[in-house]
């Protein structure tokens, strides 16, 4: 999708910031746990402010059967192999959590209007690879690697799958998982022989629900894992306590010589910073602490519960999402010294949010997807089914939405734009729930330099 000869991507971060605006959006959105007997589906918006479908679903692709929970997707190609003229990025890969099926889904011959053009079928990856619960897809030059959460009876650890570029399942990734008790997402900085990944929980737990209890019976997680990327084994782990109660999201800086990177810990609301100092020692250090807040009806003070972060392409500003009340803007010029320099409310529990053109906002801040000059942020409102019915539980009616959100990539700064909403309560076989975001030509989020 872009203009260059050398492959899928960009040569660098920096000429990624230079790219042509995004005109389309590829957008899940799930009817499980709505009680509404569909299929999960792909959307494509049209995000081209000069169109007359601006801000619209311009097309639904279904998936083949019914309770997937579509969640985290990625591509084919990114600008790992960008050196590559046989590569092309043209494919998504949209995996099911609970059915651990995996739709490879072509982008490329008509971005308006993706099709399905291959079905891994999760009975077939249990049986070869003993895994289920796919995650977190990573592009690594001509292979896809792929974070699953469980074995194939939905118990932790579970482990990496690898696919060829044809789509054929190759085996797993990893060497070995050492003393790893959880897997959730991954990153990888070949420059620094490393790969960061993090915890989440067993699919057997958190699939029925959240259970603050099961946080105490040390049935979620609470440390990262620093792997020898080569060697593909963990090396090192960092036991992060209280401080680290479900780390999710992990991001390294985009450029591809630095050692920095972050983690949101959820329960926690904490950002944890990690970094290689003098003498080739990982460290890791708090930098950011979201405080409590008291809610009328509840027993204790509220956490943010960080659910997403996200680096901007130019590595100067993170955003995070507190699921349960804001967005938040950090310049991070300064690892070690986050600045708060942009907050926006949107859904939460805490009755601060707007309505958007008419739409009240069900859910709470949760996925988000930066535009590569990093000035329009694209939120969406679901984390997972039976979460989301246990915190919001109007969302079964009312659907989550889209906004957008726009950024001061100056002087820092966040507002949510009233123009652009999508109501995916509104949608033909009734309320959906909308969650992660890619754009056709990469995004902040999966594109990766080596």
């Amino acid at each position: 999708m872009t203009e260059h000869c050398c492959g899928p991507g960009y040569a660098s971060p920096a000429e990624a910031t230079r790219a042509p605006r995004e005109k389309l959006l590829y957008t899940i959105a799930i009817y499980t746990g709505t009680g509404i007997q569909k299929p999960d589906y792909l959307c494509t918006i049209d995000v081209d402010p000069e169109s007359s479908t601006y801000s619209q679903v311009i097309s639904r692709l279904q998936m083949p059967g019914i309770g997937d929970e579509l969640h985290h997707m990625g591509w084919n190609a990114c600008s790992s192999c960008h050196g590559d003229a046989s590569m092309e990025r043209k494919y998504l890969i949209v995996p099911g959590v609970r059915s651990t099926n995996l739709h490879i889904v072509d982008c490329g011959t008509d971005p308006r209007n993706p099709t399905l053009f291959k079905v891994i079928e999760g009975a077939e990856i249990k049986a070869r690879t003993n895994l289920s619960a796919p995650h977190t897809v990573h592009c690594l030059g001509s292979e896809i690697i792929i974070s699953m959460l469980g074995d194939a009876q939905g118990n932790a650890p579970g482990g990496y799958l690898k696919l060829n570029k044809e789509f054929e399942i190759v085996g797993r990734w990893e060497n070995s998982m050492g003393r790893i008790k959880f897997g959730y997402d991954f990153w990888y900085q070949p420059r620094h022989n490393v790969m960061v990944s993090s915890e989440w929980a067993a699919p057997n737990t958190f699939m029925p629900g959240f259970d603050l209890e099961e946080v105490g019976h040390l049935k979620y997680g609470r440390e990262i894992h620093f792997w020898d990327f080569e060697k593909k084994e963990p090396k090192q782990t960092f036991y992060l306590g209280e401080d680290g109660l479900i780390p999710l999201e992990v991001r390294f800086h985009h450029n591809p010589d630095s050692s920095h990177g972050f983690v949101g810990a959820a329960l926690s609301a904490n950002i944890i910073h990690w970094w290689k100092d003098a003498a080739g020692d990982w460290q890791w250090e708090k930098i950011v602490d979201v405080e409590n807040e008291p809610h009328p009806e509840w027993p204790i003070p509220i956490p943010g519960v960080i659910s997403v972060i996200l680096l901007s392409m130019d590595d100067r500003y993170l955003y995070i999402c507190n699921w349960l009340r804001d967005i938040r803007q950090y310049d991070i010029s300064d690892p070690h010294n986050a600045k708060l320099t942009g907050q926006v409310w949107m859904g939460g529990l805490l009755g601060r949010a707007p309505e958007v053109n008419g739409v009240k906002v069900t859910g709470g801040p949760q996925m988000i997807q930066l535009s590569l000059d990093g000035k329009r942020l694209y939120v969406t409102t679901s984390l997972f089914s039976t979460w989301d019915n246990q915190f919001y539980p109007e969302i079964r009616t009312n659907g989550g939405c889209m906004l957008m959100v726009n950024c001061d990539t100056e002087n820092g700064g966040m507002e949510i734009d009233p123009r652009f909403v999508v109501d995916f309560g509104k949608e033909p076989n009734g309320p959906s729930r909308c969650h992660e975001t890619r754009y056709p030509g990469g995004d902040c989020t999966s594109d990766i330099w080596v």
